[in-house]
């Protein structure tokens, strides 16, 4: 599949789609926890099709609708649980990696050919401190084997991705001594933060020294709960790059500023830009006329560099996106990816080791590609908005891995974007 898009002037409001980090944590804790759950708003996702077929693989009973209802299985999983394939969705291998070494009894893990190129070396090592298993492992990839259990103890993590921390976090109030947890490294961490509430939440008792160290008491339980799932910040940096770069005045729904999500900060990166918000009854009101220039440290919030990069084309002066090494160990190496694509449009982009300097650059549509990245994806076809001619971007089936209805939602704000079959004129 294909996005073909062209320059565009947009108008109109957008109602963001459910977070992908909510809507995956929901999943994993209603998975064990003891009774019936209630997910409302959830994400319809290719991602958060991967978690809840884990959720199943562990024995969790679930039945959708507007609302998901899962049923847990009040603990570690039993002897059927094998395998889980969680195809394209990093945060699901964590999570339910981790969730799995709790149970006694040899679990496989795979996934697709971008998720066997993830790193999962930081989360097994820790875990074999806590006495799980590694009964096979593809150099620290996918696919591997872990066999349980977690009992408690002490162990150390590298927070190279905050999902390591965020998985035993989840999983180590299951076991049935205590677990304390030295972070080293640590990125992302408004992530972990966002982790942290869902457990004060669903009231574990653990201690803390900021998010360096960790003990959380075992022998826990998680009890059934309902929650609505919060609108998705990384989602609405598509959006809000789009207005930005055309010039445009568009409303955004659906966000929840008081949540812990972490890709809150891109408004106020583009407000420090200069665009304009409003916060109102209805949602935010962005309107843009210059954008200038700015660095930015992009450590919290990786999501955010594809849909950056493209704006920082647009802007004013020099853009320098700093401070973000681990995003080139997401579903592709986003900084060599942005760098590499952007220059096909004409961009002038040079590549750090941890992120990007773009200059000011007049954008001409081209052939680029998606690299099987959501974020690549929709990033580039947001490119093609402000570009001469026409952009076609190449993989974008996989932008159903969090955004599912994002060409619809931009086509109904004004944008001349398309997906086509590859070929397709």
């Amino acid at each position: 599949m294909e996005i073909r898009s062209k320059r565009s002037s947009l108008s109109g409001d957008i109602l963001i789609p459910a977070s992908k980090s909510h809507t995956i944590r929901a999943v994993a804790f209603a998975s064990v926890a003891d009774g019936k759950s209630v997910l409302k708003n959830p994400l319809v996702s290719d991602d958060s099709e991967s978690a809840l077929n884990a959720s199943m693989e562990m024995g969790a009973e679930i039945k959708r609708g507007t609302d998901w209802i899962i049923k847990g299985i009040g603990g570690p999983p039993g002897a059927h649980c094998k395998h889980i394939n969680v195809g394209n969705s990093g945060t699901s291998l964590r999570i339910f990696t981790a969730l799995c070494a709790l149970g006694k009894y040899p679990v496989r893990f795979d996934g697709d050919r971008s998720i066997r190129k993830r790193p999962m070396t930081p989360l097994l090592s820790a875990l074999e401190m806590l006495g799980v298993k590694i009964v096979e492992s593809n150099e620290g990839k996918c696919p591997f084997t872990i066999q349980g259990p977690v009992r408690g103890g002490s162990t150390i993590v590298n927070g190279i991705s905050s999902q390591f921390l965020t998985s035993l976090l989840i999983a180590c109030p299951l076991a049935p001594e205590a677990t304390e947890i030295r972070v080293e490294n640590l990125h992302e961490k408004p992530y972990v933060e966002m982790t942290i509430d869902w457990l004060r939440r669903m009231g574990i008792r653990f201690e803390q020294d900021g998010l360096d160290w960790f003990k959380i008491d075992g022998n826990q339980q998680y009890k059934a709960f309902e929650r609505v799932i919060p609108g998705d910040f990384s989602s609405a940096a598509f959006s809000l790059s789009a207005a930005a770069i055309t010039n445009s005045e568009i409303l955004i729904r659906g966000l929840d500023f008081s949540d812990h999500q972490g890709d809150k900060e891109v408004f106020g990166f583009f407000e420090k830009m200069g665009l304009n918000l409003k916060h109102t009854g209805e949602g935010i009101l962005v309107r843009s006329d210059r954008l200038k220039g700015i660095d930015i440290d992009l450590n919290n919030t990786p999501d955010a560099l594809p849909a950056m990069a493209v704006a920082g084309c647009v802007a004013e002066g020099i853009t320098r996106l700093l401070n973000v090494p681990q995003a080139r160990f997401k579903e592709c190496d986003r900084i060599a990816a942005c760098a590499k694509e952007l220059r096909k449009m004409g961009a002038t982009v040079e590549e750090l080791e941890d992120g990007l300097i773009i200059h000011q650059s007049k954008l001409k549509g081209t052939r680029v590609h998606g690299y099987d990245d959501h974020r690549m994806v929709m990033a580039l076809s947001v490119a093609g908005l402000t570009a001469d001619g026409e952009t076609i971007v190449d993989t974008a089936g996989s932008i159903g891995v969090t955004y599912p209805t994002f060409i619809e939602d931009m086509q109904n704000i004004g944008a001349d974007m398309q997906l086509t079959q590859s070929g397709e004129k």
